[in-house]
């Protein structure tokens, strides 16, 4: 792509190479990582934090993506919110952002770029839009937070069955954004507990790979450090098993 093309339309390579990864991991619900920190998840706070460098997500392809194509309507008002001053500054991103509009599957994020046109992207109705947007991600992980515990009741009732007690706890944690050291202290104490079966808690292992490597290295730590008990021999053991699967070596806890 020219430069001059690139100027004018707002869209690089790398902007395009960066969509395209985008639309993969959205395929294999894998998940969106802070660019140069592959093991830290993308926030919607990320993305509303001007301050920080998002390297080719800052470009308009992989941000409309995301404000089309994400499930969680916070991080697509965030990326609505993100891009919203290159489109007050430059037409064609102005027309992506109609069609992302038209295309989002979020209802707040459609009346948001609707509100941002109708004020030609005043800065102040840029600020009301992360202002929206604030509030989505509290709403949001409130709403995700309430699931968790009622599912957590129902699975101690005997309501639920574990399997999918555990897909729906890895599905709302993710879905739900909430903050790497929440989810890190839920998973934990999931695997300490003494109300726990240990059948759940190697569900729990079976989809340990959908956290981020650092959030499971500080789990495996955790668990690993606490103090010695019947309810956690097994799992302690599984644990080295996996640190000497994933970084090779005879690493044993005790």
């Amino acid at each position: 792509m020219t430069d001059q093309v690139a100027s004018k339309t707002g869209i690089t390579q790398a902007g395009i190479s960066c969509a395209l990864d985008l639309k993969e991991k959205y395929k294999s619900n894998q998940p969106i990582c802070v660019p140069g920190e592959k093991t830290k998840i993308l926030m919607p706070e990320n993305l509303l934090n001007i301050n920080l460098d998002l390297e080719s997500l800052e470009d308009p392809m992989p941000l409309s993506l995301m404000a089309t194509r994400d499930p969680e309507s916070p991080m697509s008002l965030a990326a609505a919110a993100r891009l919203s001053p290159l489109a007050g500054k430059n037409k064609f991103v102005g027309e992506v952002m109609n069609i992302v509009a038209d295309a989002s599957k979020h209802e707040n994020v459609t009346s948001a770029i609707n509100m941002l046109h109708e004020n030609d992207f005043h800065p102040k109705a840029i600020g009301e839009v992360v202002r929206q947007t604030n509030r989505a991600i509290v709403q949001t992980r409130k709403q995700f937070s309430s699931a968790l515990r009622q599912n957590l009741h129902a699975l101690l009732e005997g309501d639920m069955v574990p399997r999918n007690f555990v897909k729906e706890f890895f599905e709302l944690t993710e879905n739900g954004n909430l903050r790497h050291d929440i989810r890190k202290r839920l998973v934990t104490s999931m695997l300490l507990s003494t109300t726990i079966r240990p059948s759940i808690k190697f569900l729990f292992l079976e989809n340990f790979d959908r956290l981020p490597e650092a959030v499971r290295m500080t789990i495996i730590k955790d668990v690993l450090n606490a103090p010695e008990n019947h309810h956690t021999e097994v799992i302690k053991e599984e644990l080295a098993w996996i640190v000497n699967n994933e970084k090779g070596g005879t690493f044993k806890y005790h």
